[in-house]
């Protein structure tokens, strides 16, 4: 049977009020070491996520409930997300690269150096509606050998956020002012994206504008982290901001309020929306992965222009 423990919506402001969902929360998995980079598949009806010291990829069937190994020898998988065509796309931390794992089974490496220079570790990854790939690469995976394998930078103290587009290879630096970039997330129109800065004193989560031709302006600082550091972050369909804390999930409104948290009893990493009307909320925390169903909606992906 499902191990279940109460729910508790923590309500700072108004427009939190009516915010909430399933009076528990069912814990879905424990035993890993570390959880990381849920990844819903809708087609399938199954979630993927990373337990990054273990090196593997685990998989939840929601017909049947049953937890089984993806994939062993992950590359110390860390983020992961899905495309626009249903595949896995993979920031493998150990073997610093992106991947995307094709239908039959197969994986394509989609980017491992730049300018020459073996990226550090990718970290979190989304997808664009155009079908660019964005990604955050901060040093954790060749900081030791706990979660990667230990190395030094190929970019000296630099951690870059990049954009690659699949189609033509070509792999661009968007921002490079970040301490470590870590989780993010469009808005529910992608003419913004949020990327959380792990290590800077307090955590913070940065907002920048997206132009016409795929380059980042701004970056103002969005929310602070009052418990711990910020790791991944969704968007649900009005625009709010949901951020992996370490007391558990916190929900910002559109102008960088907290307006209330979902805790937890294990320091949360990631979460992602699922289920048929994305309302079911997955939540990679320590050593498990827990989820419920709330009274929002995760941010649709915009149809590409054209569609």
């Amino acid at each position: 049977m499902t191990e279940t423990i109460p729910a508790q919506f923590q309500v700072l402001d108004e427009r939190f009020k009516y915010i909430n969902g399933d009076f528990v929360l069912e814990r879905l998995h424990a035993g890993s070491r570390k959880t990381e980079g849920p990844a819903y598949f809708p087609a399938g009806r199954y979630l993927v996520w990373s337990d990054i010291p273990n090196d593997r990829l685990l998989r939840w069937d929601e017909t049947t409930g049953a937890v089984g190994v993806f994939r062993h020898f992950s590359g110390y998988a860390n983020g992961n997300t899905v495309d626009r065509q249903g595949r896995l796309i993979t920031c493998e931390q150990g073997n610093r690269r992106v991947t995307r794992t094709e239908h039959d089974g197969s994986v394509t490496v989609l980017a491992d150096r730049f300018e020459g220079r073996r990226l550090n570790s990718p970290n979190d990854v989304v997808v664009r509606a155009d079908g660019t790939i964005w990604f955050t690469d901060p040093t954790y995976g060749i900081f030791s050998d706990y979660e990667g394998n230990q190395a030094d930078s190929e970019f000296g103290d630099a951690c870059y956020v990049f954009r690659l587009d699949p189609a033509t290879g070509e792999l661009r630096v968007v921002a490079d002012d970040f301490c470590r970039p870590n989780g993010l997330a469009f808005s529910p129109d992608e003419r913004q994206l949020y990327i959380a800065d792990t290590r800077q004193e307090p955590s913070h989560i940065r907002v920048f504008d997206v132009t016409a031709d795929g380059e980042l302006a701004g970056g103002k600082i969005f929310a602070e982290c009052d418990n711990g550091r910020f790791d991944g972050l969704r968007l649900d369909g009005a625009g709010r901001v949901w951020a992996a804390a370490w007391d558990g999930v916190h929900c910002f409104d559109t102008d960088g309020t907290l307006i209330g948290k979902l805790l937890l009893p294990e320091s949360v990493a990631n979460l992602t929306f699922g289920g048929p009307k994305r309302n079911h909320l997955f939540i990679t925390a320590g050593t498990s992965v827990y989820s419920l169903r709330v009274t929002v909606n995760g941010a649709r992906c915009p149809q590409p222009a054209g569609a």
